[in-house]
């Protein structure tokens, strides 16, 4: 297998977590009696551009289908980190209703909402029919395809190039992330700014993220290897921000390569920090499957004991990262009795590879568990805001990433 961006023959495996399904491929109840497919959920890390990623096995098709479960919009805290960047990035780049703006991977609208109420001209690029849907029921506008070279170029060959181009939680989607990214450069305006938002591979490492390596997730990026990739590609990073989001993000303002807006301080600082943490020291990644071993043995450990204490056992959040944390641990119905989700496209059904039932979050209130394990650790404070009757109920909340912690 070679690295898909520089083509380097692949060696170095980071993280082996056996084989799983995707994780969001939830299931009916006349899906559990039929086979389910599972792939092979393994890292191999580059030693001359450092992009982590996944194995190959399959076609972005089988990971993004029509069916595609998650809604960006079930988060509120999300739904306000959306809100909040509109009306920055709107102030920062003086937008108008003279701008054009493009989301790659716009999902159910949660972002370009905000757009259109502002009245700025917008169009979002969304390949899964079930989150276009929503998107246009709320008036914004979707083109449904994958973002590329060839779309980029029909756009742009339409007279809609792009004085901003943003994408959440996109780049690490991509199995082709060299020609994504110069379709970013071909759909982009001359003086336009690319704004992409990704988990941070540093803090991966830092805080044993292990649960945030995914089907869906083709590659793990740091500033480094994402620079190298826009530079290639005739863009320049000239600007960072480091953000909470997703257990700590790296937001990025890219421009082509000629434009006149200066790098900041703040990027060549990341790099430097990046490169004293150890990014390019093969040592750092070698050394982390150990490190998601013992988070995974932590949480068993726990489960286990509180099942033999007669305890029952919720968790809250059908999330892709608690799929990879529970199909990496073996767990099943036996240690876990169900899941709670606001999302109506999951309740009803079961968690990939587990069989969990997705039960809608008013059955805490219901059964009253004695624990529930917050999968998505990373909007845990949210969660507990807004089941605060599990803990009237006299239970407790647990997250197991980056270690095994009581929260109430």
């Amino acid at each position: 297998m070679k690295c898909r961006h520089c083509l380097t023959e692949l060696e170095h495996i980071f993280l082996d977590l056996g084989y799983a399904p995707p994780s969001n491929a939830y299931l009916s109840k006349e899906a559990l009696c039929t086979p389910e497919t599972t792939f092979p959920l393994k890292l191999y890390v580059c030693d001359q551009c450092w992009l982590v990623q996944t194995e190959d096995y399959s076609e972005a098709d089988e990971l993004f289908s029509g069916d595609y479960a998650y809604f960006s919009s079930t988060s509120q805290g999300w739904l306000q980190h959306a809100e909040r960047y509109t009306e920055n990035i709107t102030n920062r780049l003086g937008l108008s209703k003279n701008s054009f703006v493009i989301e790659v991977a716009s999902n159910d609208g949660y972002l370009l909402k905000n757009f259109v109420a502002a009245g700025i001209p917008c169009l979002g690029v969304e390949p899964t029919d079930s989150t276009a849907d929503a998107a246009e029921k709320i008036g914004v506008p979707v083109l449904r395809k994958f973002f590329g070279v060839a779309t980029a170029t029909a756009l742009a060959e339409d007279g809609k190039r792009a004085d901003l181009i943003c994408g959440n939680n996109v780049y690490a989607h991509v199995p082709d992330i060299n020609d994504f990214t110069k379709g970013l450069c071909i759909a982009l305006k001359e003086g336009g700014t690319v704004n992409l938002e990704f988990p941070h591979l540093m803090k991966l490492i830092e805080q044993n993220q292990f649960d945030t390596v995914y089907h869906e997730h083709f590659s793990y990026l740091s500033l480094t290897t994402v620079a190298k990739i826009f530079a290639e590609a005739g863009l320049r990073v000239f600007d960072i921000e480091e953000l909470l989001t997703h257990g700590g993000s790296l937001r990025i303002y890219g421009c082509h390569a000629g434009d006149s807006r200066t790098t900041t301080p703040a990027v060549t600082a990341m790099l430097k920090k990046e490169k004293t943490f150890g990014l390019q020291d093969l040592k750092v990644y070698q050394g982390f499957q150990l490190k998601a071993n013992k988070v995974k043995n932590d949480f068993l450990a726990f489960l286990i004991e509180q099942k033999r204490a007669g305890k029952s056992i919720g968790a809250y959040g059908a999330a892709a990262k608690g799929n990879t944390l529970m199909n990496y641990a073996g767990i099943k119905h036996d240690l876990i009795d169900f899941i709670c989700d606001a999302a109506p496209s999951k309740q009803g059904k079961f968690m990939p590879g587990s069989h969990i039932a997705i039960l809608p979050p008013a059955e805490l209130a219901e059964r009253k568990p004695d624990w529930v394990i917050i999968l998505p650790w990373n909007i845990a404070d949210e969660v507990i805001q807004q089941q605060q009757q599990v803990l009237s109920g006299g239970g407790k909340f647990v997250v197991a990433v980056p270690k095994l912690k009581v929260l109430a």
